[in-house]
């Protein structure tokens, strides 16, 4: 994270220094899509993790285990909701590709695809639940089965693949699987998404403890959870977050989505090494 950081730092001292020179600086803001019951702002993109240390995440600093788990929940869970429908518009904001404004950047398959394409055909991407819905039937309703910190965009044949299966390594390809691997029990996402996909799923266990309705969702280590709200394999998921660590995308995704839409942080974004410190 402080290379990240100091990454960060760099890009906007060198952006300051175009403007004095008279050149156009790139624009480090995104303005979002209006959605239901979201604010639309503009988001910069040079803040960073440590600004919410002594703001957000205050009452969780210096813990671990049940008690820094327990904060974390406090605090994540004062968000606002969307509908099922809004979350169409979101994504077109939360995972723009940096590359092309006018497509999304499609999670397992790394595909850009037009924003417009999105819907249920062939060619299509909709929205795939990291955290399958069936693992606590959880449904579209607007809780976790809208909660953006775990839903992506992705083609609609891929995300029928991996249909509910847990996360773990190995498998074989598939038609643009993008390095993405499946079997009979399981699904390993491509190798630049192993760490978000982790840190999306431990997110939905902090945020959905079992109150306000929702069932409690937990991680174990295994991958035959079918419709019990368990999802694994919890000690993959420790591996791909320390092995793929937050990049700039992942880090404006959880900006945007506080920024604009849920008002709430995915904590394992903005501080990685909670991982080890609870699980």
């Amino acid at each position: 994270m402080l290379a990240i950081r100091t990454r960060r730092r760099k890009a906007v001292a060198l952006a300051a220094a175009a403007v004095l020179a008279g050149l156009a600086a790139p624009s480090l803001t995104a303005t979002p899509a209006t959605a239901t019951s979201a604010t639309t702002t503009s988001t910069a993109l040079t803040t960073t993790a440590a600004d919410y240390d002594e703001t957000y995440y205050k009452d969780a600093i210096g813990k671990t285990g049940d008690s820094l788990k327990s904060s974390l929940h406090t605090i994540i869970s004062d968000q606002t909701k969307l509908s099922y429908s809004a979350v169409w518009d979101a994504l077109k904001v939360t995972d723009q590709d940096p590359d092309n404004s006018g497509n999304v950047k499609l999670l397992y398959s790394g595909i850009s695809r037009s924003k417009t394409l999105n819907g249920g055909n062939s060619g299509n991407w909709n929205r795939e639940h990291v955290w399958a819905q069936s693992h606590g039937d959880f449904g579209t309703s607007a809780g976790p089965g809208t909660d953006l910190h775990h839903l992506r965009p992705e083609d609609v044949q891929v995300n029928s693949i991996r249909g509910n299966k847990d996360f773990d390594n190995g498998g074989s390809g598939f038609t643009n699987s993008g390095g993405s691997l499946t079997d009979s029990d399981s699904f390993e996402p491509r190798d630049a998404v192993k760490g978000d996909v982790a840190r999306m799923i431990l997110y939905m266990a902090v945020r959905y403890e079992g109150g306000d309705s929702w069932p409690d969702l937990e991680p174990n280590d295994a991958v035959t959870n079918g419709s019990v709200p368990l999802h694994g394999r919890l000690s993959v998921l420790k591996q791909w977050n320390d092995e793929d660590p937050p990049d700039a995308f992942e880090e404006r995704r959880n900006q945007v989505i506080h920024d604009s839409y849920q008002h709430n942080r995915n904590p394992f974004v903005d501080h990685p090494e909670w991982v080890e410190a609870i699980w």
